[in-house]
């Protein structure tokens, strides 16, 4: 997958990381939306054992567009932690969310259905996991 033109346009900095860093904190706030222009980028949910990788992204795939669509400073589900070297765009938070903003309220309210039913979905599969262990 390629970074696609449009999304180019809202890249305001880039950030780099190296093999193994941490870029997202599970159960941090933040409001910032990046977009993988090289490399690989873990997901990972806490369990009593450690962290459990849920899915690899990589260039063009978001991180952190959950937290920032869910607003009032909510929590990041997951961890998101370089898998090798990595370039993140850091995309415009505040454009974002006007234009999140100049949405019907149908299609908000849609989108915030299925970003719960992600977060569901994710915890319930690390929770059967781990009670598998």
């Amino acid at each position: 997958m390629t970074v696609n033109s449009q999304v180019l346009g809202y890249i305001v900095s880039e950030e780099s990381y190296s093999d193994k860093a941490v870029i997202v904190k599970e159960g941090s706030v933040g409001d910032w939306v990046y977009v993988i222009l090289e490399g690989r980028v873990k997901i990972k949910k806490r369990i009593s054992g450690g962290l459990l990788t849920i899915d690899t992204l990589s260039e063009g795939n978001f991180v952190g567009e959950m937290a920032m669509l869910k607003q009032s400073n909510s929590t990041r589900s997951a961890w998101a932690v370089a898998d090798g070297p990595v370039i993140l765009g850091v995309l415009d938070s505040v454009r974002l969310l006007q234009e999140w903003e100049s949405q019907p309220a149908k299609i908000k309210k849609l989108i915030s259905n299925l970003i719960q039913n992600i977060e569901k979905s994710t915890q319930k599969a690390a929770d059967m996991i781990e009670a598998s262990k």
